[in-house]
């Protein structure tokens, strides 16, 4: 009874006019945020494209011992970068999408403007790409893509076909393509950024400076792109695409790629699977040399904390690398925008809550996006656009008394009492960030 007055009272409030509506905001900015959390000058603008990858492997389609079937994959693409509005033209936008439930249609509201003219810029603009979870759809971390276009960067955003909510099929599918994906969307906005490509996009992107934002399974997918081969655990196990495909890109195989694409500079994993299924050893970890910030909840029950992406994070020894913890956050802390109203209510066909897919049970969503698009703008200016001043909003700095803490090698905690430059008083509580260099 209780189940069916909470539909009700959500129903009510669906219609109850644009004020409503304003809840799935995605650009949402508190007080509390950290300074470089706050949007950037430049006017946002989004398109969306699609993109085919021509004589895919086909995981579905293929039986194991059987012929490996081929067919051509199509990619949904959000590209958000820097405009130029015309005189008096408002900022601001709708995105019209599925919430986690597919039967749901979700109207998103931000600061981009639809198809708004590219703003120019001398060798083009660094490219941030991101990658969702599984399942997820390219609007999940769409609160990072506009801040980041509002500071100078051109931010593309993936669906992945078999992994968003109203397609998500066999996990075989996620496992096999999320890097192959990643690495297919790089090279065709490499191909569109150029002189004569006859796209909107010619010379707006600069590929040779490319970050990688992974969120769960995209964050499997990064790790991989990066160097971190497959163990041959990975490529056998129960679930694994057929016919050994994974062995494309295992440590094992001679043909795969030890070093990471040199177009990638940094890149940012975000509660990356895989770990705790023994989807990597030490040696692969050991093959990642890009810079890397490592994200998580110390509480992620999916992709583990101190046995996934801690371990990780201490395992990458031959990168410099940040892990950036929420104390008692869960897999959902951080990434995912704060759940649409459309999730509130009970879905049967889920048999639960929409709103649990976004929603972390001790954070905030604004405030744990907020935190997430201030430490991604330091990460990246560092990174993509040489910004070394940026440095100092990572350096710890004597502040004030709140409990943040500072981490030993041995994983023990002691309170240190200390800020991080950005962070307003009692705004930097429940955050630990750590760094190790190549060769810790």
């Amino acid at each position: 009874m209780a189940r069916r007055v909470w539909n009700v009272v959500v129903a009510v409030l669906a219609v109850s006019g644009p004020a409503f509506a304003q809840q799935n905001r995605i650009d949402a900015v508190t007080p509390m945020a950290p300074e470089r959390a706050a949007y950037g000058t430049l006017p946002v603008g989004v398109r969306t494209l699609t993109a085919t990858d021509r004589d895919r492997a086909d995981v579905l389609n293929t039986k194991e011992g059987g012929t490996i079937a081929r067919y051509d994959r199509t990619l949904t693409i959000e590209v958000w970068y820097p405009a130029v509005l015309a005189a008096g033209q408002p900022a601001g936008g709708e995105y019209r999408t599925v919430a986690r439930d597919p039967s749901r249609a979700a109207i998103l509201h931000g600061r981009a403007v639809r198809d708004a003219a590219p703003a120019a810029a001398a060798g083009g603009y660094p490219l941030v790409i991101l990658s969702h979870g599984y399942p997820g759809n390219r609007y999940l971390l769409g609160h990072l893509g506009e801040n980041l276009a509002s500071k100078g960067f051109v931010v593309a955003s993936i669906d992945h076909p078999d992994s968003t909510y109203d397609d998500q099929k066999a996990f075989a599918s996620t496992l096999y393509n999320r890097p192959l994906d990643q690495l297919f969307v790089l090279d065709e906005l490499d191909r569109l950024s150029r002189s004569g490509s006859g796209s909107v996009l010619a010379g707006l992107v600069d590929a040779s400076r490319t970050a990688i934002v992974g969120y769960s399974m995209g964050g499997y997918g990064l790790l991989n792109v990066l160097g971190a081969g497959f163990t041959d655990a990975r490529v056998t196990a129960s679930g694994a695409p057929p016919n050994r495909l994974l062995f494309e890109r295992a440590a094992s195989n001679p043909a795969y790629p030890k070093a990471a694409d040199r177009r990638i500079k940094a890149a940012i994993a975000i509660a990356p699977w895989g770990w705790t299924a023994g989807t990597w050893d030490a040696s692969g970890l050991n093959a990642i040399t890009t810079p890397i910030l490592f994200v998580a909840g110390s509480a992620d029950d999916v992709s583990g904390y101190e046995k996934g992406t801690r371990a990780m994070f201490l395992g990458a020894t031959r990168a410099d690398r940040y892990l950036l913890t929420f104390l008692h956050g869960s897999h959902n802390v951080a990434a995912p925008i704060p759940a649409p109203a459309e999730a509130y209510a009970y879905s049967e066909p889920l048999g639960a809550f929409p709103f649990m897919h976004y929603a972390d049970g001790v954070w905030d969503a604004v405030r744990s996006n907020n935190i997430l698009q201030h430490f991604a703008t330091v990460f990246l200016s560092i990174h993509l656009k040489g910004e070394r001043d940026a440095q100092a909003f990572l350096d710890l700095v004597p502040r004030g008394s709140d409990g943040v803490y500072s981490v030993e090698r041995d994983g023990s905690r002691k309170p240190d009492y200390t800020y991080w430059k950005g962070f307003g008083p009692r705004t930097a509580a429940g955050l630990m960030l750590e760094r190790l260099r190549p060769g810790e």
